[in-house]
């Protein structure tokens, strides 16, 4: 994990765009200084490079009024939406303000909508014959980029929540109580201030990220509300320049992808649950180094609020890396990829010989993820999650070799259990998990499969206690002495 999760990491150095701009420009850029900020949540705290001045006398001091007000547009925050570990209000409003700021913001057009509509239909018709699993769409929606973030932000909201509270409160719970005595009314206004640098981070990442998605289904998580399918026009153009194929071919390859997820999303009821607490299980798993933890806290001076700036902007605090968090994110990664890798087949098999540049199309967008484009920049920023396009691949291996040995019915009811689906060491070898799959007696009752095993199992560990002598007597019997045995081999025999 090469990243640390949201509220830790340094805000980019280079992030000062918005220097010169008007008020409302520095408002938000806010987030971004000079490099100097601490971590811990507070790279996007303090307005419009305050936290860089040296000394506090380089700057302009007929700024300094403004600087004053842009400080209390951000602390006015600390009463509204910051009752929990992110202020999500302070996220929204960075995140708008940056996307007009940005010029991100295009309205879509009637056409635009008819456009999106049709595709989204015409895609669900193709899609029929590929998978067993019905439409999931129920409603189709044309967003700008802005909408994006208003609509999806309740379930960034639910990945976050955990990985903030977790990480706000790890190095607290473990601080003596010495220290948080003599650290006394910080504590509490440090509470405020690490829920307004989460929500500065996110409102970055949230602009950042909806400035390039393409779909609400982009990034692979369902963050749309169910049965909603959405298209952002201004992107998909700007993505369809960059591959230079003609805008509406572009835009059915895409509602194509966003109807599949919407598939599996609306129609494998546990799949949005586990995969949204599968990151609740990562964030319970964070853990502080609190080693010297106590020498940092001998040092904190109540009358002087930077020595609790210089601890929490100290490396000793980041969180570390558990075995329990490493398992957590690789199940996690192989959820997403096998679901990734099934849209990639079905959207293969559906637009293949009607759409020339699906595959070219397909490969695209794999790459896009390879190169590290926005979805697994934010993920690695904001839960450490980090998608690997490997994965990726060999999901869609299998999911080809499954359709091919089994059809795409028996293919999709591997998706009728979590118990049925593969694992890390399926995708490396997809051949075995076929050979099982297609060996089962069991294909028209997969669950009641799962319930004979479970069954078989108790059995087996109930017996484990049993007296040996039976084992004995049946090692050390022979044919002569069960004349059952003997009846059935003159059967052989006559038979014969």
């Amino acid at each position: 994990m090469n990243d640390m999760p949201f509220g830790f990491g340094p805000q980019d150095p280079d992030d000062d765009r918005n220097k010169g701009e008007s008020s409302e420009g520095r408002s938000e850029g806010g987030a971004g200084n000079s490099g100097q900020q601490p971590g811990f949540g507070f790279g996007g705290a303090l307005p419009g490079g305050m936290g860089g001045m040296p000394g506090g006398m380089n700057f302009d001091m007929g700024q300094l009024g403004q600087m004053f007000s842009q400080l209390g547009q951000v602390l006015s925050h600390s009463g509204s939406g910051g009752s929990g570990p992110v202020n999500y209000d302070l996220a929204k409003q960075l995140a708008v303000q940056q996307l007009h700021s940005n010029q991100r913001t295009e309205r879509p057009s009637q056409q635009e909508v008819k456009g999106v509509e049709d595709a989204v239909h015409l895609a669900e018709l193709w899609l029929d014959p590929t998978t067993a699993l019905p439409a999931g769409v129920r409603t189709a929606r044309v967003w700008s980029s802005v909408d994006w973030v208003e609509q999806t932000l309740p379930t960034w909201q639910r990945l976050c929540d955990p990985v903030a509270q977790r990480m706000s409160n790890a190095w607290l719970d473990a601080m003596p109580e010495e220290a948080k005595q003599a650290a006394g009314p910080l504590l509490s206004m440090l509470g405020q201030m690490g829920g307004l640098g989460f929500g500065s981070q996110l409102g970055n990442s949230l602009a950042e990220l909806g400035a390039e998605v393409l779909t609400s289904s982009d990034v692979g998580l369902p963050l749309a509300p169910e049965g909603t399918a959405a298209l952002l026009p201004a992107n998909v153009a700007r993505f369809a320049e960059g591959v230079d194929r003609p805008l509406d071919e572009v835009t059915l390859f895409l509602a194509a992808r966003e109807a599949a997820h919407h598939r599996l999303f609306s129609h494998v009821p546990w799949l949005r649950q586990r995969l949204l607490a599968t990151v609740e299980e990562y964030a319970r798993g964070i853990q502080v180094d609190t080693s010297s933890l106590e020498d940092l806290a001998s040092k904190i001076d109540p009358a002087d609020p930077s020595s609790m700036q210089e601890l929490m902007s100290s490396n000793l605090l980041e969180p570390k890396t558990t075995p329990e968090q490493e398992a957590a994110l690789a199940r996690l990664e192989t959820l997403l990829a096998l679901v990734e890798g099934w849209v990639d087949v079905v959207v293969a098999d559906a637009l293949g010989e009607r759409l020339p540049g699906s595959g070219a199309l397909s490969e695209t967008i794999r790459r896009r993820r390879a190169s590290g484009g926005p979805a697994e920049q934010t993920f690695a920023t904001l839960i450490g999650l980090e998608l690997r396009p490997r994965r990726l691949r060999d999901a869609a291996n299998l999911w080809r070799l499954m359709t091919e040995r089994h059809g795409t019915d028996s293919r999709d009811r591997v998706w009728d259990h979590p118990d049925l689906l593969p694992d890390a060491s399926d995708l490396d070898e997809p051949l075995d998990f076929a050979d099982r799959w297609g060996g089962s007696s069991d294909l028209d009752d997969p669950i009641a499969a799962i319930k004979r095993a479970e069954e078989a199992e108790r059995a087996a560990r109930s017996g484990e206690g049993e007296p040996t002598d039976s084992g004995s007597t049946d090692s050390g019997s022979t044919d002569a002495d069960d004349p059952k045995d003997s009846d059935d081999k003159g059967d052989d025999s006559d038979t014969k």
